[in-house]
């Protein structure tokens, strides 16, 4: 195939990517908010691409699928294309949605202070490479690699966070060990106090009203809203006594809010855990539940023999799917074409990671966007998440 139909294919994979960050950002990300910006959904759906754009270069290089030369070039373009997004985009427009939600900040000084704010993060990024053997005389300042070196940097050490929450999430969240048991009777005595408190709350701040309201009139002679007066204060006087203390009342109010806010929290975590305790008993929870204890049994053997690897200066020499084949054969005397296989085997698993690391990392930010995000920061977000994703799936191509 010729560099223009290999663009071409290219081209259309890309708008297909671009499709799928569109409709991924206004489905899930933003269904429950207005968009504010439409330069922030572009802008996602670009990083969305690209990312993906990568990760399909990847799976072209393994399967021979285009010309070498043409998938070096867009290669080349690519990283071109995330460097500026990483550098330059979205670090100033993160900057100026940000300095925008400041109410002291007037329109006039606004783009002026977003180009300070990204100056100020163009230092902090050239400072990163100091502690590291970055700095090359083959290349120069300006180069891809410089760029690309500090991304890296940033971009494991996002993958290691990412990573360590998968790997403490996933049991936690799958696994019946960590369910505390929750029966239906105890949701029901949590929501009756949550309904009390919410009560005494109404009571207390009538007592309030009543006795402003008591302050600030003086009722006349004769009319209907004297009469009408002394009743009500009547009323509380006989209930709460000739006098109330208003300020003590505001601070038992403000503790009763506080403390129905809390009940509110634990009813609705409770409801949380009877879904996980359900979802554990289908076929699904329990298929997930035997995963939970497998993974962490194979993280800890994996931790167990990298530390051995360590202290004994260990090297591994062939990969886990060779070495798997391999025991297959000299083992258990299957015959099969050990090369042709580890080869194949090793592709599948790469495209696996690839899918689910993708998947995960979008379920993942999808959760982190829904527990911090509002109408007034939803598009800081998004942006920052856009800068999460395309740090992450550079650091992993």
């Amino acid at each position: 195939m010729t560099i223009l139909q290999d663009t071409l294919i290219i081209s259309v994979s890309q708008i297909v990517f671009f499709a799928g960050g569109w409709v991924f950002f206004m489905k899930q990300l933003f269904k429950d908010y207005e968009v504010h910006h439409r330069l922030v959904q572009l802008i996602f759906s670009i990083t969305f691409a690209l990312s993906c754009t990568m990760f399909e270069l990847i799976i072209f290089e393994i399967l021979g699928i285009l010309e070498a030369s043409s998938r070096l070039l867009h290669w080349k373009i690519g990283l071109y294309a995330m460097l500026f997004t990483l550098i330059f985009l979205l670090p100033f427009y993160i900057g100026y949605f940000i300095l925008s939600n400041i109410r002291f900040v007037k329109q006039n000084v606004l783009k002026l202070l977003s180009v300070a704010a990204w100056l100020f993060f163009m230092y902090l990024f050239w400072k990163i490479g100091d502690p590291f053997p970055i700095l090359s005389p083959k290349y120069g300042i300006f180069s891809i690699e410089q760029g690309i070196s500090r991304v890296g940097v940033i971009g494991v050490t996002l993958m290691a966070l990412l990573s360590g929450f998968g790997a403490v999430n996933y049991p936690y969240t799958s696994m019946t060990y960590f369910m505390r048991p929750v029966t239906p009777s105890d949701t029901q005595c949590l929501e009756k106090k949550v309904l009390q408190t919410v009560d005494m709350i109404i009571m207390k701040k009538k007592r309030i009203a009543l006795a402003e309201r008591e302050k600030l009139l003086q009722p006349g002679s004769g009319s209907q809203g004297s009469v009408i007066w002394n009743m009500l204060k009547s009323v509380t006087t006989s209930q709460y006594g000739s006098s109330e203390n208003v300020s003590q009342l505001k601070q038992e109010v403000a503790a009763l809010e506080e403390l129905s806010r809390q009940l509110f929290l634990e009813a609705v975590d409770m409801h949380t855990m009877q879904e996980r305790i359900e979802w554990s008993k289908t076929l699904k929870g329990k298929y997930f539940n035997f995963l939970g204890y497998f993974f962490s049994l194979y993280c800890i053997w994996k931790i167990f023999i990298s530390t051995v690897n360590i202290v004994f200066d260990r090297v591994g020499k062939v990969d886990p799917v060779t070495r798997g084949i391999e025991i297959a054969v000299n083992y258990m005397g299957i015959n099969f074409d050990v090369k042709f296989w580890s080869q194949h085997i090793s592709f599948i698993l790469v495209g696996v990671i690839v899918v689910t690391s993708i998947r995960g990392l979008l379920i993942t930010l999808t959760k982190f966007f829904y527990a911090i995000s509002s109408t007034k920061s939803s598009n800081i977000i998004v942006l920052a998440l856009a800068q999460i994703m395309v740090y992450y799936n550079t650091s992993s191509g």
